[in-house]
């Protein structure tokens, strides 16, 4: 057996830590590297077979201790107070009678709020991406790290970091934008609100799962090593080196042919070696017996279980189908190193130690449990709101109080699970569930609207259903539009899970077109020559250039990426013009399926041009977003010259030239104009969400750093070029309202970990005079 002195890689372990290590037998040892489904049963939440369904009972699986308990609110509708008070009595039980007296740490899915029945749903990483409001998105996090804790859980598998490649993935709903800056600001922000209630958090999915070929999951990552560096890896840096996230999942990719999950290149190469990280790598669930089953770069699970430690795993989840039974029996055959074991353990006892869990005595469970509480309530409802995104409005919005009559239509007009993404609860777990409440207030478009609206006549009718091609009830939809003032048509997606729905998890599509026969039921009302708004509720954008430009277009549209609980109330505000939409596109709108994969950071050959009759130019493009008053960017000024390696300041002025007060998200843009390697013809370098009242005048203020220009060069390295750069300020990537040119001078900076790679923002309102 290996002794902890002889163990590499394992930072600043205790000398406790190193003791109890130290008195393990290889069961207790393995026992701390696999978790234990409690609930698991029939009603799955994974497309499992019977391969991977647990056999052994809870007190056998936990006799010589247990690492992880998964998902113990998460699984099926339990009280979370009933349940709670049983977890504190395993959790002394896990101490009191087992040898080593070892607590469990418990995790749980946060995507959108703890996963657990009767909390709160909050919008979709999606719609995070769309605020664009870092500050927000942590303190959304913190409060459900409150929670969490709570109800005695320690790590969440959250936030999902990979950067959008191509809206066709299912996955999309979960992830946070196609810029890796966006997905890097908002998702360490994540990180820090839920770290700063004593929860971890779990990057997920490491590295390269969401540029799967063609969209579909689990597919094969064709990807250069520079895309990968450049787009796909730096949100990761940013959540491990400035938000200290504590644990990390890996992705179900093959990535040239080689799993992640066996991957020594990225679990511990980039990720601890580089990078510095020093917490624990979690499976994401049962991709260790994959790399048998599935990958077929493994025998059985015992050589999985290797390939995986040997790689840079540390737990498997969420059970142990390969690090209990055949990875012991390989460790006796003398096969595989009982080191790579050891150098695990000692990473999961520091992890609980950190925790507190050593040192826990579980003998006060909560007495009252409020998952969804007024401040839960109040975050949702802000977070929804910036998130929404008015694509195109020909004055019909906002509707004040002039509407008498308003009819709304459509299959998610009357639907609060349209509301809710694929890892809420609600669809993730209860559409299982069928006879159970939901457990928390969510309210309808529909009913929302009733209240916004009071005075009005509300009629409405579902037109059609979100999948299906039945249209025989979209001529009453159109008869009851016809008759209004105004109609409201809300139409989408439904999340769900491997089939079940049109977006989730599982379920990637061919096509780009609205599911069903939605964009019939919008024409026939839009025919009805009633103003026409279009609420799109969906977890991807969706080619609809014909609702944004089209003959028959409606009169407005507006997006909403499943924006949660108070969902309803958001849109039903920014209809009102009770609020002012301050939403934007955090992917680019796509003009049809067969223009992807397609990013707004392509390089000039990604683009239009007059060698080819196709078209990849989106409908709308990254940044775009509407409102109810105008905004005027000008001035933009820069120092003329900045060394490689170091720091400049963009100043611009923004002023409100409406007569509403709004917010903009003031964006601002680079190009690299000559380079070594093929640069974007566009790249988000900072932005800034920016209050105005009518009138007044801001002077927005960024201190980049020239790494946030830094690229993958010809040798390998990461690396910040001397040349001409072009600056611009607009309301979206394509649109220079204001511009600038910066040279970067000296020598080839090579960037270090010392480096700073995040930009900085400073508001000055009112803007200070040109004498002051």
């Amino acid at each position: 057996m290996s002794t902890p002195e002889n163990i590499p890689a394992v930072p600043a372990i205790s000398e406790r830590v190193r003791l109890l290590h130290a008195q393990m037998t290889l069961e207790e040892k393995l026992a701390q590297l696999v978790g234990h489904w409690v609930d698991k049963g029939e009603d799955n939440v994974a497309p499992l077979d019977g391969e991977f369904v647990a056999t052994t009972s809870y007190a056998e699986a936990t006799a010589e201790g247990i690492g992880h308990l998964t998902r113990v609110y998460g699984t099926r509708p339990v009280d979370p107070l009933e349940r709670a008070q049983w977890l504190w009595s395993e959790q002394r039980r896990l101490r009191e009678q087992t040898r080593l007296g070892i607590p469990a740490l418990v995790h749980e899915e946060c995507l959108t709020g703890l996963a657990a029945w009767k909390a709160a749903t909050f919008p979709t990483p999606l719609a995070w991406g769309a605020a664009f409001d870092p500050e927000l998105v942590e303190e959304m996090g913190a409060a459900i790290g409150a929670s969490m804790r709570e109800l005695g859980i320690h790590q969440g598998l959250a936030p999902v970091l990979d950067v959008i490649r191509d809206p066709r993935w299912g996955r999309v709903d979960e992830c946070i934008a196609e810029d890796p800056y966006v997905v890097g600001t908002i998702g360490t922000a994540y990180v820090r609100g839920l770290q700063s209630a004593g929860v971890h958090a779990t990057l997920k999915h490491f590295v390269g799962y969401s540029a799967s070929q063609a969209g579909r999951n689990h597919a094969p990552v064709h990807a250069g090593t520079r895309e990968i560096r450049d787009v796909l890896l730096p949100p990761f840096e940013m959540a491990v080196r400035d938000g200290g996230v504590r644990s990390v999942m890996n992705s179900y990719a093959e990535i040239d042919g080689v799993p992640v999950a066996a991957n020594p290149r990225y679990l511990t190469g980039i990720l601890r070696d580089e990078w510095g990280f020093d917490g624990t790598v979690v499976s994401d669930y049962f991709s260790v017996a994959f790399l048998h089953s599935m990958h077929r770069v493994a025998a059985d699970r015992g050589e999985a279980a290797e390939l995986a430690l040997r790689a840079g795993m540390d737990v498997e989840l969420p059970t142990g189908d390969a690090f209990l039974a055949p990875l012991a029996e390989r460790i006796r055959a003398g096969l595989t190193d009982e080191g790579m074991v050891d150098r695990a353990v000692l990473r999961v006892l520091a992890q609980k130690e950190e925790l507190g869990l050593l040192d826990e005595t579980f003998d006060a469970p909560p007495a009252k449990i409020d998952l969804d509480t007024p401040r839960h309530r109040e975050l949702a409802l802000r977070l929804a709101g910036e998130s929404l995104v008015l694509l195109t409005n020909e004055g019909v919005l906002p509707l004040g109080g002039t509407s008498s009559r308003i009819a709304v239509v459509g299959p998610n007009a009357d639907s609060v699970e349209a509301l809710m993404g694929c890892y809420s609860f609600a669809n993730h777990v209860l559409a299982n569930h069928p006879d159970v409440p939901l457990g928390f207030k969510i309210t309808s478009v529909l009913e929302a609207i009733g209240k916004e609206f009071d005075g009005a006549a509300l009629t409405t009718g579902r037109g059609c259903d979100v999948e299906g091609d039945d249209r025989s009830g979209i001529p009453q939809a159109a008869a009851i539009a016809a008759d209004a003032d105004v109609a409201v048509v809300v139409v989408g997606d439904r999340a769900g899970l491997f089939g079940r729905g049109t977006v989730g998890e599982g379920n990637d599509v061919e096509s780009l077109e609205l599911p069903g026969v939605q964009r019939e039921l919008v024409e026939a009302v839009v025919k009805t020559g009633t103003p026409t708004i279009m609420v799109v509720l969906s977890g991807r954008p969706y080619a609809i250039g014909w609702a944004v430009d089209g003959p028959g277009a409606p009169a407005a549209v507006l997006q909403a990426f499943f924006p949660g609980e108070e969902g309803g109330q958001a849109i039903a505000a920014v209809l009102s013009g009770r609020e002012a939409p301050s939403g934007h596109l955090p992917v680019s709108l796509p003009r049809s399926a067969g223009s992807q994969p397609f990013s707004y950071l392509h390089p000039l050959l990604g683009g239009p041009s007059d060698v080819t009759s196709a078209d990849s130019t989106p409908v709308l493009p990254f940044g775009h977003g509407l409102g109810y008053t105008t905004f005027e960017r000008t001035g933009l000024e820069v120092a003329g010259e900045v060394g490689a390696g170091e720091g400049f300041t963009a100043a611009v002025t923004v002023r409100n030239t409406g007569e509403r007060a709004g917010t903009d998200v003031v964006q601002l843009y680079a190009r690299d104009v000559y380079a070594s390697v093929t640069r974007p013809v566009a790249q988000l370098l900072a932005y800034a969400r920016v209050p105005l009242e009518p009138g007044e005048t801001a002077l927005v203020t960024f201190d980049v750093p020239t790494t946030r220009l830094a690229f993958t060069g010809r040798r390998g390295e990461r690396v910040v070029e001397p040349g001409e750069i072009e600056l611009w300020v607009g309301p979206s990537c394509i649109e220079r309202e204001t511009t600038a040119t910066l040279t970067i001078t000296g020598p080839e900076h090579a960037v270090t970990s010392g480096d700073r790679r995040v930009a900085r923002s400073t508001v000055a309102v009112p803007a200070p005079s040109p004498a002051a």
